[in-house]
């Protein structure tokens, strides 16, 4: 599939960022309860570490999440999300206030809030505006990147026994109806992804890294997070901490597929992915 006419770059805060050439999302969880990392970053000192890793290690993206998305995470109030993403903000914007910076976040509330306060470019929403009625207005108003994500439920129940008719099929239909909605009030810099792990069996997500090179048709950047999540580990038969090798595998398959952003937890190694993936295009 020609991939050559997607949206180039995107407007993030005044900062045209240019995606002729693959991007890598640097994950921060600030949540004690993450499936991965929850609870090492919880501490200032520890949240600092951490931000100088990702920066260091050549992200591009600064993804901060202060809600836990796993299987069976209860949602969470705004006041809780803030009191959390607060103290991991103040430090992005002290230490490196040139950092691209996305939050991970369903409350429309919170959207506002570190737009408003923390010059937060990005809101990345797992639901895409199904979870807060009021998060498609609110984007719209505050001018930031939006990230619309394909989930099936709600984090607490999206894991028990997801059904699609077509699961290619279904998240196009998804994303078609939120991207025309999103259009009538005006937001154009918006990122799709395909939501890997969410409401989804491991064939659902096998089927949709087969099919992912199909999400071009929308003209937009695509965004993966493959990271460590169950369909790689429990395809290996590894525990999580062991996953990162698999991790590697599907995101070179999905920049082979056109992805644009890599969302992980191991910068280091996807930017390095990314060089290789160029290098493969006679690009370095």
């Amino acid at each position: 599939m020609e991939i050559l006419n997607k949206k180039k770059t995107l407007n993030c805060g005044g900062k045209i960022v240019d995606f002729s050439d693959p991007k890598v999302m640097g994950i921060l969880n600030v949540t004690p309860d993450s499936f991965y990392d929850g609870g090492r970053y919880i501490t200032n000192d520890a949240i600092e570490r951490r931000v100088e890793e990702i920066v260091s290690s050549g992200a591009d993206f600064i993804d901060v999440g202060a809600a836990s998305s796993r299987p069976g995470a209860k949602l969470i109030p705004p006041d809780e999300e803030l009191e959390r993403l607060e103290p991991a903000l103040d430090i992005i914007r002290k230490r490196h206030p040139e950092s691209i910076v996305s939050v991970d976040t369903y409350n429309s509330e919170v959207a506002r809030n570190v737009a408003e306060n923390y010059g937060v470019e990005i809101i990345n929403d797992i639901s895409s505006g199904t979870i807060d009625g009021r998060m498609f207005e609110t984007i719209a108003s505050i001018g930031v990147v939006y990230v619309i994500m394909h989930m099936q439920g709600r984090p607490e129940n999206m894991h028990l026994n997801p059904v699609y008719d077509d699961v290619t099929n279904d998240v196009i239909h998804f994303f078609s109806e939120k991207t025309a909605g999103l259009k009538k009030l005006g937001v154009c810099d918006v990122i799709i992804d395909p939501g890997f792990g969410f409401g989804k069996s491991p064939e659902h997500n096998y089927r949709l890294v087969k099919d992912l090179d199909v999400f071009n048709f929308f003209d937009l950047p695509v965004l993966t997070g493959f990271s460590r999540k169950s369909m790689v580990y429990k395809l290996l038969g590894l525990p999580p901490e062991d996953a990162l090798a698999g991790t590697i595998a599907f995101n070179t398959i999905a920049l082979i597929k056109g992805a644009d952003i890599l969302r992980v937890h191991d910068v280091k190694e996807a930017v390095e992915t990314v060089s290789v993936y160029k290098a493969m295009r006679g690009e370095e």
